[in-house]
């Protein structure tokens, strides 16, 4: 097969569901004669009619930049998937998730397309070196996978198969920039970039409701107005479904063999045979009612006590005296204590401390105590002295979360995760750090890139954490990464690869 001219005319979609359709409109709306192809013939007339529509639509709001009638035209439907392809230059398939479907239908095309026709699977779950596996020629088939709606959601995965042309990737890279749309390179890896690195807020924030530290709705408080994340890791399990999130859970950790750090949870199993799906079936981690979810309101805090504060932390002693809190700068016998958390339970800070238990609630620092805080009560707290705290905090106008105490607060626990995860693809060589900042910004909707994320918050706050829950729990998922520790022990950010055996080949 010769190298690929990159330049795309014609191409054919095949499975014309919403992802088929997406495609084909991306396609169409940049220049491309698109071949519509579905097993059910009436499938096809109504992807037509839908992309016309859309088509319609993107003209009246002045989005188009040509006659919608010219767009339209170049919709063209096919009779069956595996008709003759002269001139289609690539096919892209959308079928179901299903292995033996997909190499079936490859096989097929390979006896129908010119052998210049460049094929690609828009597979999210499956191995492409595995779809191309039974191919007479493997090289000619990549991973383009796209993210729904594909016409608003610009990423695109490129996922090269062990055997794929050297030179498709870069090709295909550049037909999606051609498209409007942003393409990073992945591994053919278990769930490529995206989606692996979606664990890791997915994962911990499970292992939290595991350990009973805090209700599905606390989290979601604390995740997005302490992380800044536009929904929470329940409220996001809840819109794409248990039942889907299960299955990419179990196979990614099935697909590392094992890995600890990407080890689902138990509780996800038993929902899922309950039916407890989230939206679609109107109760998940939450209920729904007319589409809503029902939430129940924060409780109101207690009034703001007479008793002073006492905390060493310089920035909540400020905002606490601003809202006119009674703070002291000794820890007296009639004092609330609050000390700032950094990878470590309340219990152990006060031990370190030397304060007395009993009057010593812990609060989170990360974020700045800017938009919601955060207060862990153990055990062994006065009840009084806990709505003392709680009262005080409260007096702040924040909004205040009072959790379980754990060998972490909820923030950082799900921060450290989404930054360690990424540096294991980082360490792996699973993608560049660029890409996965770009994937995990653009396909999961977090403020910032996982990488910058954690040089912003800092490598060795990221790691303190990380040893931190390592020490108290045992567990291997909080091994940190090899990347993480090798840049902070250099001095390095998280998002260079620094020097490589690689660079000095090239320079």
């Amino acid at each position: 097969m010769t190298e690929w001219a990159g330049k795309v005319d014609r191409i054919r979609v095949i499975g014309t569901g919403v992802m088929g359709r997406g495609i084909g409109q991306l396609a169409a709306t940049a220049g491309a004669t698109v071949e519509l192809a579905d097993v059910r013939g009436e499938a096809v007339a109504e992807a037509v009619g839908f992309i016309g529509g859309m088509i319609d639509k993107l003209a009246a709001k002045g989005k188009l930049g040509e006659d919608p009638e010219t767009v339209k035209a170049r919709l063209v439907p096919v009779a069956a998937p595996d008709a003759p392809a002269d001139g289609v230059d690539l096919v892209i398939e959308a079928v179901r998730e299903d292995l033996a479907t997909k190499r079936a239908l490859f096989a097929g095309l390979e006896r129908v397309c010119p052998q210049e026709t460049i094929f690609a699977t828009n597979t999210s779950s499956l191995s492409v070196t595995e779809i191309a596996a039974e191919l007479a020629e493997p090289g000619r088939l990549v991973g383009l996978h796209f993210f729904n709606p594909v016409p608003l959601m610009r990423l695109v995965e490129v996922v090269p198969g062990a055997r794929t042309h050297d030179w498709l990737p870069g090709q295909a890279l550049e037909l999606v920039r051609s498209w409007g749309h942003e393409p990073v390179l992945a591994k053919d890896a278990p769930g490529f970039l995206v989606n692996h690195a979606g664990r890791g807020l997915n994962t911990e924030a499970l292992q939290i409701l595991t350990e009973a530290l805090a209700e599905p709705a606390d989290v979601d408080r604390v995740a997005r107005d302490v992380l800044g994340l536009k929904l929470g890791p329940f409220e996001l399990l809840d819109l794409t479904g248990l039942d889907v999130s299960h299955a990419v859970l179990e196979s990614i950790w099935s697909g590392f063999h094992g890995d600890p750090r990407l080890r689902p949870s138990w509780l996800t199993r038993p929902r899922v045979a309950a039916g407890l799906f989230g939206r679609k079936s109107g109760e998940g981690f939450y209920s729904y009612a007319d589409g809503k979810a029902v939430v129940d309101e924060e409780p109101a805090a207690p009034p703001k006590p007479s008793s002073p504060v006492f905390t060493a932390d310089e920035p909540l002693a400020r905002v606490l005296s601003s809202a006119g809190v009674h703070v002291v700068s000794d820890a007296y016998p009639d004092a609330v204590l609050f000390v700032p958390l950094y990878g470590e339970s309340t219990v152990d800070a006060a031990i370190r401390a030397g304060l007395p238990l009993d009057r010593v609630a812990g609060v989170d620092p990360l974020g700045g105590y800017e938009r919601r805080l955060t207060m862990s009560v153990h055990p062994g707290l006065d009840p009084v002295a806990a709505r003392a705290a709680w009262g005080a905090l409260a007096a702040t106008g924040r909004p205040v979360t009072v959790v379980r105490d754990g060998p972490a607060p909820i923030a950082q626990r799900l921060l450290a995760s989404i930054v360690n995860t990424a540096c294991f693809i980082a360490g792996q060589h699973l993608a560049t750090p660029s890409d996965i900042d770009t994937a995990v910004r653009l396909g999961l909707g977090y403020p910032r890139g996982p990488l910058a994320w954690g040089d912003l918050v800092g490598g060795d706050v990221v790691l303190r954490i990380l040893h931190g829950l390592t020490a108290a729990t045992g567990d291997p998922r909080y091994r940190p990464s090899p990347w993480l520790t090798e840049r902070v022990a250099l001095g390095l950010p998280l998002t260079t690869a620094g020097t490589t055996p690689e660079s000095l080949r090239s320079s």
